[in-house]
């Protein structure tokens, strides 16, 4: 790149922003880059809290600035898995990174023009803290692009110097850009109106002469099929917003050669596509607000179960305005589960208190509240971050170096790692004993006796190591509550390795992470459940996975 930028003006700075980061790459090919050119003090890719995916940018902090001034010109653009990364000085204040006045819109530009040859042909003209081009999800320029500028005066100059200017072959506008909260103020001045569900018979004259009694028209485009024929729609152009206006309110809803026809306010793509996504999602809050606390979901239903059955088993608790077992597409067959709407919450409320866990044609139902997807897998989530802080996990804090290299946090000391919540010998709920039955073979540690189990070793010196309770005799006292837990741990830990076992997902160490999650995920009465009926505990066993495979595909 031929122009050297410099640090702005608000002080000497060591720290660069950078953008436009594929979503896999992490601290360490970035430190790979970034370390050629100087030594680098701290570096950190941001990344989302709940799901530790990367947001796409990061942060590298030089020990010195000339070292930052030079990767900025030398790396700025640099691809990076096929994309070019973007290069800026951070900016810690909000102002001025938000300040519109020295950014500029530019347009009309030829796609082959890449964010490389617009930062040389703007740079001539001031200091740039950013210039980016819009693409699509293939990376293809969109054919605009923005342009931020250290000062207002080479905002101003690039104006003067380039709108107008053929680039490339193309005529390009570049304009101070304006925010969008102040974008819409000038929405009342349109004037371009949109016209369809014409005849098909209309012409050009005719489409004209429509709209000739309300004011000046610099222009009316009705749209034409391959032979000339209307397509049923068009566009008109007035000379004043006032014309305009009076058009859409005396001609929307019109009858025209027997035909209702509709006219509003001309729409870019933009403009649609939000109105469209602002309308669903009202739909859908109104719909949630709708069913909250009324609609039940219940699983594990006899395939012999239908629409009519399932009302009849929940009628008694109140009013049901729908009852529906899902059946597959193909075959008709039942899913196995459906869903039962009441009128109130109430009815709701007493439906799973007293439904949940009752035995319909031999199968012990579930009965809850009906959730989506995604507040399901958030829930899991939630819980099990909240157990489990670090599991899966990235560094949330910088990659910082020393003398004696980088220091990454990705992976702390064995006895800091999480440990969840400890059974009475020790151990953690994510790392279950043995199954029931399988040998266990004791060791001589010293004048003490430590029970060993495959894939956990034992350390004299890490607190909470307790050994394991001797069990009591049949008429002993009652077993504690995590002696409860302890048992369906052992219970589910082997149902959850044949399973994985039959799926070919894995062997014991991804059992034991299961075990660990659903352990902490449900209450005991429900594990009680899993226990007994493999139907319930196998969706939970999927619903774990799809999680673990959503935080490997993230990090």
């Amino acid at each position: 790149m031929t122009v050297t930028t410099t640090p702005p003006s608000f002080g000497v700075s060591a720290s660069l922003y950078v953008g436009d980061l594929q979503h896999d790459i992490d601290e360490h090919q970035l430190l790979e880059i970034f370390q050629t050119v100087g030594p680098v003090a701290s570096l950190k890719v941001c990344r989302d809290y709940v799901t530790r995916r990367s947001l796409g940018y990061a942060y590298v902090n030089y020990h010195f600035p000339p070292d930052a001034e030079r990767a900025l010109d030398l790396l700025n653009y640099k691809q990076m898995k096929g994309k070019p990364i973007r290069i800026m000085w951070s900016q810690r204040d909000p102002s001025l990174r938000k300040k519109a006045v020295a950014n500029l819109f530019v347009k009309n530009l030829n796609k082959t023009i890449d964010s490389v040859s617009l930062f040389d042909t703007f740079a001539t003209y001031g200091n740039i803290f950013s210039c980016k081009i819009a693409t699509d999800i293939n990376g293809e320029s969109k054919g605009y692009a923005f342009v931020h500028y250290q000062t207002e005066e080479a905002a101003e100059k690039a104006i003067e110097n380039l709108n107008g200017k053929l680039v490339e072959g193309k005529q390009i506008y570049v304009g101070k850009f304006i925010p969008s909260n102040l974008r819409s103020k000038n929405d009342e001045k349109w004037t371009n109106i949109f016209v369809k569900n014409l005849v098909k018979t209309i012409d050009q004259e005719k489409f004209q002469e429509l709209f000739k009694p309300f004011g000046e028209i610099t222009s009316a485009a009705l749209a034409l099929d391959e032979e000339g024929k209307s397509k049923g729609f068009g566009f008109v152009n007035f000379a004043k917003h006032d014309q305009a206006k009076k058009a859409v309110e005396e001609m929307n809803s019109r009858e025209i050669d027997g035909q209702s026809i509709f006219v509003g306010r001309a729409q870019t793509k933009v403009e649609r596509e939000k109105e469209l996504k602002a309308t669903f999602e009202k739909l859908r809050r109104e719909r949630m607000n709708k069913y909250q606390g009324v609609n039940l979901f219940i699983k594990n239903l006899d395939e012999a179960i239908d629409d009519d059955q399932l009302r009849e088993e929940f009628q008694s608790f109140g009013t049901i305005t729908s009852a529906k077992v899902m059946k597959d597409e193909k075959s008709n067959f039942s899913k196995g589960f459906g869903f039962v709407c009441f009128s109130t919450p109430e009815e709701a409320t007493k439906a799973i208190t007293e439904m949940s866990g009752k035995m319909i044609l031999n199968k012990p139902i579930y009965v809850g509240l009906a959730q989506r997807r995604d507040q399901r897998r958030q829930m899991l989530e939630s819980r099990t971050m909240r157990i489990h802080p670090g599991y899966g996990m990235m560094p949330q804090g910088p990659m910082m170096f020393g003398p004696q290299g980088p220091q990454s946090f990705m992976y702390p000391p064995a006895q800091m790692m999480p440990r969840g919540r400890f059974m009475p010998n020790g151990r953690s709920a994510a790392f279950p004993s043995t199954p029931t039955g399988a040998p266990r073979n004791g060791m001589r540690n010293g004048n003490k006796q430590v029970q060993q189990y495959p894939g956990i070793r034992y350390n004299a010196n890490v607190r909470n190591t307790q050994k394991p309770k001797k069990v009591e005799e049949e008429k002993g006292p009652a077993p504690t509550v995590e002696e409860q837990k302890q048992t369906l741990v052992e219970s589910l830990y082997p149902l959850i390795l044949d399973t994985l076992s039959k799926l070919n997902q894995g062997g014991a160490d991804l059992a034991g992470k299961i075990t660990g999650m659903i352990m902490e995920a449900y209450d005991p009465d429900e594990l009680k459940e899993f226990v007994a009926t493999r139907q319930l505990l196998d969706p939970r066993i999927d619903e774990a996975l799809q999680l673990l495979k959503g935080k490997a595909n993230a990090n």
